[in-house]
């Protein structure tokens, strides 16, 4: 009777452990705690642990704690970590197409980011999962502007400054040196420290990064104009999500697009309000009028065949930039709206 008891209670103990072990996902990002992308994240985790009773657990590692975005890549590969919250920095390493959705100049509003990423989404979602990892969602972190030390007007004027260029992207350093600048290769974790020294004294990127990781303090001149895109996404191994139950997933990724609504009906308009609060603690901010626009647009205009086949593949480029053109086209038709 006793013995029998010890082998009932055995049973009970391996039935709960093959059946009641949790899913732990350990993902990262470089997003600061505290900030509106990391709180997606942990938003995204509850949910997740909601819709699957518990049995699915995220673990982030916020402020590049991992390192820099293709650090997360590399160790998602050898299992370090599953899972990565990324910019077109790390979705590049997976598929090098993501590039031309920063092509500098490239889109004049979301309306045009909607409609050409929705006739491209298919193709970079496929070179993404045969890599070996699966898109769960693609993220819109808005605008890059120029947040520099010294007042930006002109292309010109961004010759002379020191630009700062991820560390190992080997590419945008050629091209920039094609383009007679001056980038200067450092990890993303370092660009405070960078600024703080004089490494560097300029950096494109978005008024809420900026806002959040405090560049602005020392990099207090803002051009007011649309450098480029600042879309990412969030991946995962494949090998791990094929492992969780489908019904789960189907719930993981209902979860995910609730966010992702709320995402894009406000938080890509959210650029203003973090420009309005740097202005309160010294940001200067430099606008352009339609026609110093253009000469930007001009100038970039005759760099695209370096960028085409060097830092975007040819086929990409020539398929994005003819959609910009169609879409150009039926906007003047509608009249401009």
């Amino acid at each position: 009777m006793y013995k029998r008891f010890i082998y009932v209670l055995l049973v009970v103990a391996l039935s709960t452990q093959l059946f009641g072990k949790k899913t732990i996902i350990k993902m990262a990002t470089l997003a600061p705690e505290g900030t509106k992308w990391h709180g997606m994240l942990v938003e995204m985790g509850q949910k997740w642990s909601e819709a699957t009773n518990g049995e699915i657990v995220l673990r982030i590692y916020p402020s590049g704690v991992v390192g820099d975005e293709r650090d997360m890549i590399r160790k998602i590969r050898i299992g370090q970590i599953h899972a990565a919250a990324v910019t077109t920095e790390g979705l590049s390493e997976l598929n090098q197409d993501i590039y031309s959705l920063i092509i500098p100049l490239l889109f004049d509003d979301w309306d045009d980011v909607d409609w050409i990423r929705e006739r491209l989404e298919n193709d970079l979602i496929q070179g993404i999962e045969e890599s070996g990892f699966k898109l769960l969602s693609w993220t819109d972190v808005g605008w890059v502007k120029w947040f520099t030390k010294d007042p930006l007007k002109y292309p010109e004027d961004l010759k002379g400054m020191k630009i700062f260029n991820w560390a190992g992207e080997y590419r945008t350093l050629q091209l920039w040196k094609k383009g007679g600048f001056n980038a200067v290769q450092l990890a993303s974790i370092d660009i405070l420290s960078g600024l703080q020294t004089g490494l560097i004294n300029a950096i494109g990127t978005n008024p809420m990064v900026a806002l959040a990781s405090q560049w602005f303090g020392l990099a207090n001149h803002m051009l007011d104009m649309r450098w480029g895109l600042l879309t990412g996404g969030i991946v995962i191994d494949k090998k791990i999500w094929d492992r969780i139950d489908p019904e789960y997933q189907d719930k993981m990724m209902a979860a995910i697009a609730e966010i992702d609504q709320v995402q894009r009906e406000k938080g890509r308009y959210l650029d203003s309000e973090s420009i309005e609060v740097m202005q309160e603690y010294g940001l200067k901010v430099q606008e352009l009028n339609d026609e110093e626009l253009q000469y930007w647009k001009d100038y970039v205009e005759e760099w695209y065949p370096d960028i085409r086949g060097s830092y975007v593949p040819a086929e990409i480029f020539d398929k994005i930039v003819a959609l910009k053109k169609e879409k150009d086209l039926l906007d003047a038709a509608n009249g401009g709206n």
